[in-house]
């Protein structure tokens, strides 16, 4: 591969990339300064006898047919379980949590702000195509630090610091993990 088609390669993928590369690290670093972003959650109501299975084949279509009993017509692409509680996905946008109880189901919609939104997403919590799109960016982000550090070796003028710089975030990176 020629130097040029690095280059080009390089230069492509760093501009399509780099609005998600800092969306992503401004919803993180905020995550990391604890503002998590808010979720306004509120009861929505009650299925009185209503089932729900963990275990079954049709949990998908039993929510989405438990939430159309209340009037709601909600995307739900999958269902995460914990315990009593059946979490709808996506939840990086309105979503529904439904928890068995001995009388029936009961349903809260939570509504995340723009911050929780975020969250969510970078969690890998959005619509499927967004998480093929995050699957996408991360061997993107893979390819440009690779082609990056590849094109500061082979560059003359940059051999070293490249080496150095890479070793030392390398360095920082393990005594972080490791303290």
């Amino acid at each position: 591969m020629s130097r040029k088609l690095i280059v080009t390669i390089h230069l492509y993928l760093a501009a399509f990339f780099s609005p998600i590369v800092i969306i992503m690290a401004l919803s993180g670093g905020l995550y990391l300064l604890d503002y998590e972003g808010e979720v306004v959650r509120s009861e929505v109501g009650h299925v009185a006898d209503a089932r729900l299975d963990a275990d079954s084949q049709t949990l998908r279509s039993d929510v989405v047919a438990i939430l159309a009993t209340l009037d709601i017509d909600a995307r739900v692409e999958e269902v995460r379980v914990r315990g009593t509680n059946f979490y709808t996905r996506p939840s990086s946008r309105q979503n529904y949590t439904l928890r068995q109880t001995e009388s029936g189901v009961d349903v809260e919609v939570a509504n995340p702000n723009l911050q929780a939104m975020m969250m969510e997403l970078h969690k890998g919590h959005g619509p499927k195509i967004y998480v093929l799109l995050e699957t996408v960016f991360a061997v993107g982000l893979m390819l440009i630090m690779l082609s990056g550090m590849y094109l500061g070796w082979m560059s003359p003028a940059y051999k070293q610091k490249t080496i150095l710089l890479s070793a030392a975030g390398l360095l920082v990176f393990a005594v972080a993990v490791l303290f």
